[in-house]
């Protein structure tokens, strides 16, 4: 069942990327690419790496301790990462680097929507090498001031190191700031500090002004201010995904790299546009803002009208049947 419903929902995602759009591999890194390791099924966040260009880490949406770091420019898994110092992961759903060089990863996903009392953060520096290797691990207890919830969104500000945690709920969810420094005994417990859409990620740019969150279907890309979102947002034109799912900065900041789940699935990356305008512009197959003296031809736009609902139908269905598979 999980793979016929992954298989419509990259069906129709593929519907909606025009001729010409993959890059060639091999080349540049921080482009387009496709995550060939056979392991990874539900790449469930994105982190660039700050060590080692190039590289992208990223993990399934499971439960095992293992993070994996992807080479955008082959695709090819290039170390493959196991936590030890930690319990058994329940739902790992994101990933960030933080200042200091450490890789954090949030286990704060939970599918039967705030059944856990507390969820955990795992903590370890990047590898100075890339190579398979066992990682020793800190776990922070973490717990929201305002009860237990879902979330699938972990973001360490690059100047603070203060983490963020945004809930995940379909009528919108909260922004959570941890304390000012995560404590490895007792309770870290986070508090609500602004109001999200629906987040399956998040990420800070690097040079910590800008905010981008990351839903199924859209994103925002907020200001930054005084520990909060600075202003409404504006949207960064998100492509179309199977199962939308991470978003992280390249390392200079110029572009924003969408992921997804499934077997060999597409990194997408969008160029930052500092002057678009606040309203959401008009996307064209792929995620790129179509140019108003070009518009597209009325058998384009049916099709992209077409692969939307059946993505849309793809993606409730999906996300339906993971929570189904979990509480079976």
């Amino acid at each position: 069942m999980r793979s016929a419903l992954c298989a419509l929902g990259a069906a129709a995602a593929l519907a909606l990327l025009p001729a010409g759009h993959a890059r060639a591999q091999g080349q540049d890194p921080d482009r387009d690419f496709t995550i060939e390791d056979a392991r990874i099924t539900e790449s469930s966040g994105l982190a660039a790496s700050r060590a080692h260009p190039g590289i992208y880490w990223t993990h399934n949406d499971q439960d095992a301790p293992l993070i994996y770091g992807v080479d955008s420019r082959t695709g090819k898994t290039v170390a493959t990462l196991t936590m030890a110092g930690v319990g058994t992961p329940r739902d790992m759903e994101a990933i960030a680097v933080g200042p200091d060089g450490d890789i954090y990863v949030g286990d704060i996903g939970d599918n039967l929507d705030g059944s856990w009392d507390h969820v955990w953060i795992y903590r370890f520096p990047e590898p100075k090498t890339l190579k398979d290797q066992t990682v020793r691990a800190k776990q922070y207890v973490v717990k929201y001031a305002d009860g237990a919830r879902n979330a699938e969104a972990l973001m360490v500000h690059p100047k603070t190191g203060r983490v963020y945690i945004a809930s995940k709920n379909e009528k919108g969810g909260g922004l959570y700031a941890g304390p000012e420094r995560l404590s490895p005994s007792g309770t870290n417990v986070f508090r609500r500090v602004d109001e999200v859409p629906w987040v399956t990620d998040g990420a800070f740019s690097p040079d910590g002004d800008r905010l981008v969150l990351r839903g199924y279907f859209t994103a925002e890309e907020y200001a930054w201010k005084d520990g909060r979102l600075g202003d409404g947002g504006t949207p960064v034109g998100a492509p179309f995904q199977g199962q939308a799912e991470s978003v992280t900065y390249t390392p200079d900041g110029s572009a924003l790299m969408f992921g997804s789940e499934g077997r060999n699935s597409r990194v997408v990356r969008v160029e930052r546009d500092s002057g678009r305008p606040a309203e959401k512009p008009t996307e064209a197959p792929g995620g790129a803002p179509e140019s108003p003296s070009a518009p597209a031809a009325e058998g384009e736009k049916g099709n992209v009208t077409v692969g939307f609902l059946v993505l849309a139908g793809a993606t409730v269905l999906v996300v339906g049947a993971k929570r189904l598979l979990r509480r079976g």
